[in-house]
């Protein structure tokens, strides 16, 4: 469902503007990594580990910043990310070696880690349930969109200018964007000066929105558990295109960094497309049946499978429009997970939103912390650009079992403090 009224479709779209900037302050590293490699002298193991840096502190900081979302408010958290994604990124334009390099990753981990437990946190307060995967799926489309607009983006500014300058010009983009989010954005949309009265209809009542309960950790944690791991083997396949797919290409297909840029950005283009459709179809089927785990976890374990029957091929064919396409369908049809999935915190524990799906994300982040390292050495053992897409397939039919289990439908109730013989109610 589209969010027409003004206020509402503002904050989406200035939420949107966030995940696009924020992923390619992320992903700009990959397409840039040719030129770094060669000129910090590094391995494709020390690659991996300087991709990997970033990992660590966005993986702690989901639980952390998640929860200092729900205590502080989206407004203040957001901002304060964005100044530091700014400032970490144009740091790593000044890097002379890897641990430098490493620092500056560590840095826009901490930065990034906060930002989308947080971001789910100002949806939940802005938008009604029907429109929940509808909104995850279209800010994911954005970070998509930025996947697909930075390998051309940065080839671009790179071969006019520098790697670096490519770096620095990014982060003030991130600057500008947290300027922004703190002048326009309220915590409780009743507050916004342009809110009209349709658009609070449906909305969660004030008292949640300005919740500053104790997060109830255990249960809470035991709750989310099934969505961690699933988002583990989403994980496991995004970073694996994030960190090297321009590298794939230019290594296995012999292609120039221009060349392999264009086919990157073909491929995460159709993860805008996956994004969009996955979050339009999970909330068509809740419209339509009012059942939550179907409208969640049907289009979940149809991205797992879907991407799995779309990558087998690479393990058989080496010709480069094939592979392209075949790895475009896989990355439409994993990225289908992302909006459903992204809305199960939000259905299952709305007044803890942003712990929740800090916790969720923390999966996520993990995957990062693993796989860049695992690749890496692969590459460098194997002389394989391919073997890390080959060896990631199992994750896929892993993730679409344990997506089974997540049961999005269950409200969590936090029992120490529910009256006694409560019950998890659906919805």
């Amino acid at each position: 469902m589209a969010i027409r009224n003004k206020a509402s479709r503002t904050v989406l779209f200035i939420t949107c503007l966030m995940y696009l900037i924020f992923y390619v302050d992320r992903v700009n590293i990959s397409t840039a990594a040719p030129l770094m490699q060669k000129d910090l002298g590094l391995t494709a193991t020390q690659l991996g580990l300087a991709f990997s840096a970033f990992a660590y502190p966005y993986a702690f900081f989901q639980i952390a910043g998640g929860w200092l979302g729900d205590r502080l408010g989206p407004r203040v958290t957001l901002a304060l990310c964005g100044v530091l994604v700014g400032l970490s990124t144009i740091w790593t334009g000044f890097v002379g070696g890897l641990a430098a390099l490493f620092m500056s990753r560590l840095a826009l981990g901490i930065g990034e880690g906060p930002a989308f437990p947080t971001a789910t946190r100002a949806l939940a307060n802005w938008m009604r349930p029907d429109q929940r995967a509808f909104a995850q799926g279209i800010t994911h489309a954005f970070s998509r969109a930025g996947n697909a607009l930075t390998p051309p983006l940065i080839a671009v500014i790179v071969v006019s200018f520098s790697w670096r300058d490519s770096f620095i010009f990014l982060g003030v983009v991130a600057l500008i964007w947290s300027a922004v989010w703190f002048l326009y954005f309220r915590d409780d949309p009743r507050t916004h000066s342009q809110i009209t009265p349709d658009e609070l209809t449906g909305l969660p009542p004030a008292t949640v929105v300005a919740t500053r309960k104790k997060v109830p950790w255990g249960p809470l944690i035991r709750r989310i558990m099934p969505v961690t791991l699933t988002d583990f083997c989403y994980g496991w396949i995004l970073w694996l295109y994030l960190n090297w797919l321009p590298s794939f290409f230019l290594h296995e297909f012999n292609l120039n960094i221009k060349k392999s840029a264009l086919f990157a950005a073909g491929v995460f283009f159709a993860g805008v497309i996956g994004d969009t459709v996955g979050g339009l179809v999970s909330d068509r089927i809740l419209r339509k049946t009012g059942n939550v785990n179907k409208a969640r976890t049907s289009v979940v374990v149809a991205g797992f499978l879907g991407s799995f029957c779309f990558m087998l091929p690479i393990m058989f064919i080496h010709d480069l429009t094939v592979v392209a396409i075949c790895l475009s369908l896989a990355f439409f049809f994993a990225e289908l997970i992302v909006a459903p999935i992204w809305a199960m915190p939000m259905d299952i524990a709305p007044e803890y939103s942003g712990s929740a799906s800090g916790f969720m994300n923390f999966g996520f982040g993990m995957a990062g912390i693993i796989s860049p390292v695992v690749f890496g050495y692969a590459i460098d053992v194997t002389g394989r650009w391919d073997v890390p897409f080959i060896g990631s397939l199992a994750f896929l039919l892993i993730g679409a079992l344990l997506a089974l289990n997540c049961k999005p439908g269950e409200r969590f109730v936090d029992t120490s403090a529910a009256p006694a013989g409560a019950a998890p109610r659906a919805i």
